[in-house]
């Protein structure tokens, strides 16, 4: 038997020490690279049809949300105001905008403008009643050439003169109505048929 001197290791431990194996980085090959992305070209070509008609239907989607909004907010500024609020309509723009009716106040308060974007289409249609709801505030006829307008009034009721329905479409298939209210108070999006 071999002796070693204190603090060293025998000679056959310090050879299988020397031989232990080094650990090994684990990495793709180019090979391996231009597979994966070549199955994601594949992929991706199969899938983005259906995509692009996603994405075209939550265009229409926020574009009807971000036009109820603005009626709400249109009806919430008349009454806490209290000056009538108008929302106007031009289809032949691609536009629509809020603003408060001219000679209620000195200066016009924050008017706001909105693009449709060019694939969406806006139209409405006209009241089909002439009875007023409502008190004096409904002296203005809401339309006059391309524009129309849907007045929200101080007591909270939508004007008479106003349309009851809007319609948002995105080509000839995607279609969403906006209409009024039986209670005549509000607009809501209605379910398309």
């Amino acid at each position: 038997m071999i002796s070693t001197p204190p603090g060293r290791m025998a000679p056959s431990m310090e050879i299988g020490h020397k031989n232990a194996k080094k650990p090994v980085c684990a990495a793709f090959t180019l090979v391996e690279m231009i597979l994966v992305m070549a199955i994601m070209v594949i992929l991706l070509s199969v899938i983005f049809p259906s995509l692009k008609g996603f994405f075209r239907g939550r265009n229409l989607d926020n574009e009807a949300r971000r036009f109820l909004s603005l009626t709400r907010y249109g009806q919430s500024r008349a009454i806490a105001e209290g000056i009538p609020v108008e929302l106007w309509i031009n289809p032949k723009q691609g536009s629509y905008g809020l603003q408060a009716v001219s000679g209620f106040t000195e200066t016009q308060t924050n008017p706001m403008n909105f693009n449709l974007d060019e694939t969406l289409q806006i139209s409405f249609s006209a009241p089909s009643s002439v009875l007023v709801r409502s008190n004096y505030w409904t002296q203005a006829k809401a339309q006059f050439g391309a524009v129309t307008k849907i007045r929200f009034q101080p007591d909270g009721f939508i004007s008479d003169s106003s349309p009851e329905k809007i319609f948002l479409r995105q080509g000839t298939v995607s279609q969403i109505l906006i209409a009024e209210t039986p209670s005549h108070m509000r607009y809501d999006i209605q379910p398309s048929h």
